[in-house]
C-alpha cells in the first residue's frame, strides 16, 4: 500500500494547469541575449552618432525599435535625407519576419497570454527571444515572456547609450573601426548558413551585387535613394530565392546540399 500511496501523492503534486514558465526562469534565459545585445548595440550607437544623430536620438531609436537590421537601414535613410515613404516601406520589408514569428509563437502561448498582454509583449519580440521562447518544452506564459525580454531590452538600449556617448569621445579611427562591428554581426549570421544552403548563398550574392550596382552606377546612385535601393535589393533577392528554389526543403532548412 505504501508505494501506491507515494504514486498518488506524486501525481497530485503535479499542477494541473499548464506550465507557462516563471518570470525568474525567463529572466535567466534572457541573460545571454542581453549581454550579446549590449555589444552589438554599442556598435549601433557609434554608427548612429557618426551618421549625424545625437546620443539621445540614437537611444530613442533603439528604445522604440529593438531591431538591428531595421535600425541600421533607418539610420542610413535618415542620414541620406530620405523620405517617410522610403522609411515605412523599408521597415515593413525588413521587419516583416516578426509577424511570422509572432504567429508561430502564438500557437505556443498559454491561457495567461490575453490580447492586451500579446500586444504589449510583442514590443520585445526579436529573433533571439523568439528562438529561446519557441524552443522551450513548455507553453510560453506572460510572466516567462516578460522576464525573457527584460535584460535584452536593457542591454540593447544601454549598449546604444554607451556607444553613442563614447562615440563622441573616442578618436575617429577608433569609432570607424568599432562601427563596423554591427555589419560583422550580419555577416556572421549569413555566412554559416550560406555555406550549407545554395538558396541563401545565391540570395545573399544577388543582394550584394544589386547593392553595389545601386551605389557605384552613377545614374542609379543619382536617381534611386539609399532607402529604395535597400528595398529593391531585398525584394529582388527574396523573389529570386522563391522562384529558383520553390520546393527545395534542404535549402530552406539550411541543410548541406550537394
Amino acid at each position: 500500500m505504501a508505494p501506491e500511496t507515494d504514486v498518488k501523492n506524486s501525481e497530485t503534486s503535479v499542477p494541473a494547469a499548464n506550465n507557462g514558465g516563471t518570470f525568474h526562469e525567463g529572466f535567466k534565459d534572457g541573460l545571454a541575449i542581453g549581454l550579446g545585445y549590449l555589444s552589438v548595440s554599442f556598435s549601433f550607437g557609434i554608427l548612429a552618432v557618426s551618421s549625424g544623430l545625437s546620443w539621445w536620438q540614437a537611444v530613442l531609436v533603439s528604445l522604440t525599435n529593438i531591431t538591428s537590421a531595421g535600425q541600421v537601414a533607418g539610420v542610413g535613410i535618415m542620414s541620406a535625407s530620405g523620405g517617410l515613404v522610403e522609411m515605412i516601406i523599408s521597415q515593413i520589408v525588413i521587419n516583416l519576419r516578426y509577424s511570422l514569428m509572432a504567429i508561430s509563437l502564438s500557437q505556443k502561448t498559454d491561457s495567461s497570454m490575453n490580447t492586451v498582454k500579446r500586444a504589449l509583449l510583442a514590443y520585445g519580440l526579436t529573433d533571439e527571444i523568439f528562438g529561446v521562447a519557441v524552443s522551450k518544452d513548455h507553453e510560453t506564459g506572460s510572466k516567462y515572456f516578460f522576464g525573457l525580454t527584460v535584460l535584452p531590452v536593457i542591454g540593447w538600449v544601454l549598449g546604444t547609450l554607451l556607444g553613442a556617448v563614447l562615440g563622441g569621445i573616442f578618436p575617429e579611427f577608433l569609432t570607424n573601426a568599432l562601427a563596423v562591428g554591427i555589419y560583422g554581426m550580419f555577416i556572421s549570421i549569413v555566412i554559416p548558413k550560406a555555406k550549407h544552403s545554395r538558396m541563401i548563398a545565391i540570395c545573399a550574392l544577388i543582394a550584394c551585387v544589386l547593392s553595389c550596382l545601386f551605389y557605384y552606377a552613377p545614374w542609379l546612385k543619382a536617381h534611386v535613394s539609399s532607402g529604395f535601393a535597400i528595398i529593391i535589393s531585398a525584394v529582388i533577392a527574396a523573389l529570386a530565392g522563391v522562384f529558383c528554389f520553390p520546393h527545395d526543403e534542404e535549402a530552406v532548412s539550411g541543410k548541406e546540399v550537394s
